[in-house]
């Protein structure tokens, strides 16, 4: 019965992708319609429309489907690490820590490796400075780390306001966006594409491991897990999967906590289905909101980051006012 259910919420995740990507083909200023995106698809549409669709909201959809995924992916595992189904990277500082990195890195006019990898130290560095001062002398619970990451998000947001002082008038509006998250220009798609595949994947195939540490470290030591290569692990793919987000479109926040927290209200707390059920879910949901950002006041476009936190806060609210249950 639970590999049915299993199967039967896979194939609704696959077939909501494809019709969010379809909907974005086809919707926008101006309209390409399902029928002539269905023919550039297939190579029979006119050289204008393979245009607009094969050249420019293509790689727009697959870049949002691949970042929401990766920020999905993200949330599952810093909400393993944390046992806290509050945790994401948005809210723990984790998109702070790789924005200024990476505004760093564009001030310096350095090239596009670089900036990924300083977004991917500064992730990492945000990550890791949460747990040690929420760790202090003692023990650190998921509300002392919930916590010691909204204050840090707070500073990182200080030092990106900073940055943004600093910055030449010409580049501020651009960057002013892409802190919002900005699909307008989006990069090749390819190398987030894979990086979820391989995350994923890999997220998957570990799902045994996850699911003994979300029951607790002591749990985990008990019967030989080791806490701390796993632990270490789930930092450097949280990590990882965040800066290139970040890198990717800017920082959009509330993916990881909302997708993650539905899939398992839907799919119950194992792994194997957690794992790629969010990569999916995530995805298809950005792509959504990237669509309406670009649709809802056409020709001028909104920060899909806007959409995200719409959705975001208020769920982040009432999961808060039932903070009792996750002790």
């Amino acid at each position: 019965m639970q590999d049915r259910h299993g199967v039967a919420l896979f194939s609704a995740l696959a077939l909501t992708v494809l019709v969010t990507l379809l909907f974005a083909l086809a919707t926008g200023s101006p309209a390409a319609g399902l029928a002539e995106a269905l023919a550039a698809l297939s190579g029979r549409a006119s050289a204008d429309v393979h245009t607009l669709v094969i050249e420019l909201r293509l790689p727009r959809a697959l870049t949002a489907f691949a970042v929401g995924g990766l920020l999905a992916v993200a949330g599952v595992m810093m909400q393993v690490l944390l046992r806290n189904p509050l945790a994401e990277p948005y809210i723990l500082g984790t998109s702070g820590g790789a924005a200024v990195a990476a505004l760093s890195g564009i001030l310096l006019g350095l090239s596009s490796l670089a900036v990924d990898a300083l977004a991917f130290g500064g992730a990492l560095a945000a990550t890791l400075l949460v747990f040690s001062i929420a760790q202090g002398t003692g023990s650190w619970t998921p509300t002392r780390l919930l916590l010691t990451g909204v204050v840090l998000a707070a500073g990182f947001s200080a030092a990106t306001t900073f940055l943004l002082a600093m910055s030449p008038e010409y580049q501020l509006r651009g960057m002013l966006f892409w802190l919002m998250g900005d699909l307008s220009f989006p990069p090749d798609p390819g190398r987030a594409l894979s990086l979820l595949a391989a995350l994923t994947l890999l997220g998957t195939l570990a799902a045994r491991q996850l699911n003994v540490l979300a029951r607790g470290e002591l749990q985990a030591a008990i019967v030989g897990l080791p806490v701390a290569g796993v632990r270490y692990g789930v930092f450097l793919v949280s990590s990882l999967a965040t800066a290139i987000a970040v890198t990717s479109v800017g920082v959009i926040g509330f993916v990881g906590l909302v997708v993650p927290h539905l899939v398992r209200i839907l799919a119950g707390s194992d792994h194997r289905v957690v794992v790629p059920a969010s990569a999916l879910a995530g995805g298809a949901l950005l792509v959504v909101a990237d669509t309406l950002s670009r649709t809802l006041l056409a020709p001028r476009q909104l920060p899909v980051g806007a959409l995200t936190a719409a959705i975001g806060v208020p769920l982040f609210l009432f999961l808060m006012s039932r903070r009792q249950n996750y002790r």
